[in-house]
């Protein structure tokens, strides 16, 4: 885990390396502050040889190390924050970067809202942690070494107090973070539940209101909130302990210091401890409890992150299970596709097969609908195409290569897939078209949007296609939404262009003018079209017909009337209920 996370410090190395040492060069300084302290109160307790001089000798000395003592700390904060900060941005850029290589099953074992917690709160806590153990948990063990030395120096009989007081409070602090420990590992997956309940709660507004469940949210978001203000409540008690148990313990220190080293003062007249020396004794003893109080509270936070690190880790971890392979193919001919005894699964672990014993033969160039009830896995067998999954059984092959063996870059590119639920990005028109090709032209961009029927509602707008986009596409309706992600998919010129029930949302009279531009305009590219409506797809060379993972029939549609019992039944269900064909 820890060498993962480092890959991500590179070029902050440096940073995170002078943090430290500017630290142990500030403890140095603030160790030897009372010592010189001590010298000088004995100095003036002893009267002789005592003067201005030596005043203002012992008060530059003093002066110079407060001095560099302060300019050590500027300097290992100044160098601290440049390192925790460009390894948080680090790992936030690796992160993200990884999770884009991800292929649907990699996404498939995440949820979104656990991404968004893992790129956001964990790496904070992450950030917070590399802060601490750079700068904080260097200090810390060093100031109670050197100031625990340093009171030994002083005077190793008053030094046995420490013997009794750190004990204590070392097992007092084991005990606070043993019982805190657990709780701060369990939360973030609470944290996870609510970062869930408020996506869900944005990106599904409208059909929140339309139901007026605004209420069964609000208790929802409330029920998860809770949770982890519980949980971070309970162990926020039991870290509250750390201040009262410092506190005894400083004043207990305080106690038996005083008393051990005034009775040392007063039985050996000055010969063993001076007063200055017990002055002394009395900060190191602060500088040590101080510490030990210190390295508790980093302790802590380094169990909160470590659950962090590892959610960190797992995405990090993650390999794409679709990679390229060694000497990929880079041109693909042609839009043919052949489905060779395809058979697929979404997990290795998943006991039934999504897609069983598929075989279909597309030529470049042909209309192909696909129908088939809810779960019949018609998105499954499009999804395989581009490679978005990978066959389990079988073989596919596009433009008479197997799938596998191409660039995947280079697949994608010629493969067009239009989603039922595609999204627009924030911006302008224009800007989502440019996602199928950064270089089309406003003209050619115009010409795209005719053809997919969506030019003429972008004319309208008042600033049309510079009009901009919201989140989603939030203020433009399902049916516009759809013909721009058409239009999109169209400037990409792909040799294969997948519908997968993208004209829901559009009456039939603009389908059927869809799929006629789509005949008269791009006559070479494939064109797989995924449909509800038998309207969309009867004009196709062949449709096909799914059930339960299966092919069940093949053929046009009058051939489909005749042999299968699914598709006439979908057909006159559709006649009766009114919806036919406009052209």
């Amino acid at each position: 885990m820890l060498k993962t996370l480092l890959k991500s410090v590179r070029e902050y190395k440096k940073a995170s390396i002078l943090a430290p040492f500017f630290v142990a060069a500030e403890v140095v300084m603030e160790c030897i502050i009372p010592f010189v302290t001590a010298k000088l109160v004995n100095t003036i307790d002893s009267e002789a040889g005592f003067d201005m001089t030596t005043l203002l000798k012992y008060g530059l000395i003093l002066l110079l190390l407060a001095a560099a003592s302060l300019t050590f700390g500027a300097l290992s904060a100044h160098f601290c924050s440049i390192a925790s900060c460009g390894f948080a941005k680090n790992l936030r850029h690796d992160m993200y970067y990884s999770i884009q290589d991800f292929s649907f099953t990699n996404i498939d074992k995440f949820s979104t809202s656990s991404l968004v917690t893992r790129l956001t709160t964990d790496i904070n806590n992450v950030q917070i942690s590399y802060m601490m153990i750079i700068r904080t948990a260097v200090r810390s063990p060093l100031m109670l070494i050197f100031a625990l030395t340093m009171a030994i120096i002083v005077s190793p009989k008053v030094s046995v107090a420490f013997a009794v007081i750190i004990p204590v409070l070392a097992v007092g602090l084991f005990l606070i973070i043993k019982n805190s420990w657990g709780i701060f590992h369990s939360v973030f997956k609470k944290y996870d539940a609510l970062n869930n309940s408020i996506q869900e709660n944005v990106s599904g507004m409208r059909v929140v209101k339309a139901f007026v469940r605004e209420k069964y949210e609000t208790e929802k978001f409330k029920k998860a909130s809770d949770d982890v203000c519980n949980d971070f409540t309970k162990a926020e008690k039991i870290l509250a302990l750390n201040n009262p148990l410092m506190q005894f313990c400083m004043n207990a220190l305080m106690v038996i210091v005083c008393f051990i080293g005034s009775r040392l003062i007063i039985t050996s007249g000055e010969s063993e401890l001076m007063i200055g020396e017990l002055s002394a004794l009395i900060t190191y003893g602060v500088q040590i409890l101080m510490s030990l109080m210190m390295l508790s509270m980093i302790i802590v936070m380094i169990a909160m992150s470590v659950a962090s690190a590892k959610r960190i880790t797992e995405v990090l971890n993650e390999k794409s299970s679709i990679l390229n392979p060694e000497n990929p193919v880079t041109e693909v001919s042609d839009g043919s596709i052949v489905f060779d005894g395809v058979s697929f699964k979404y997990s290795e672990t998943a006991e039934a097969f999504a897609l069983s014993n598929i075989n279909l033969s597309i030529a470049s160039g042909e209309t192909v609908g696909i129908i088939g009830g809810t779960g019949s896995s018609k998105t499954s067998l499009i999804q395989l195409i581009p490679r978005l999954y990978d066959v389990t059984e079988g073989t596919l092959t596009v433009g008479g290569v197997n799938v596998k063996k191409y660039d995947i870059e280079t697949l994608r590119n010629n493969v067009a897939v239009v989603l039922q639920k595609n999204i627009l990005f924030s911006g302008t028109i224009k800007e989502n078209l440019r996602w199928g090709d950064p270089d089309a032209t406003d003209e050619e961009m115009e010409r795209i949007c005719r053809l997919a029927q969506a030019d003429e509602f972008i004319q309208k707008l008042p600033d049309k296609y510079d009009t901009y986009i919201e989140q989603g596409g939030a203020n433009v309706s399902g049916g516009q939404k759809q013909r721009l992600c058409i239009a999109r998919a169209l400037l990409k010129k792909p040799k294969i262009l997948i519908l997968d029930d993208s004209t829901s949302a559009v009456d039939t009279k603009t389908d059927a003018l869809i799929r006629k531009a789509f005949a008269e305009e791009i006559p070479g590219t494939t064109k797989i079209i995924i449909a509800q409506r038998i309207s969309s797809v009867q004009h196709a060379d062949k449709i096909i017909v799914m059930e339960n993972g299966k092919i069940e029939s093949i053929g046009s549609h009058d051939e489909l009337m005749e042999k299968s019992p699914i598709y006439r039944e979908v057909y006159e269900s559709q006649v009766n209920g009114g919806e036919q064909d406009d052209e």
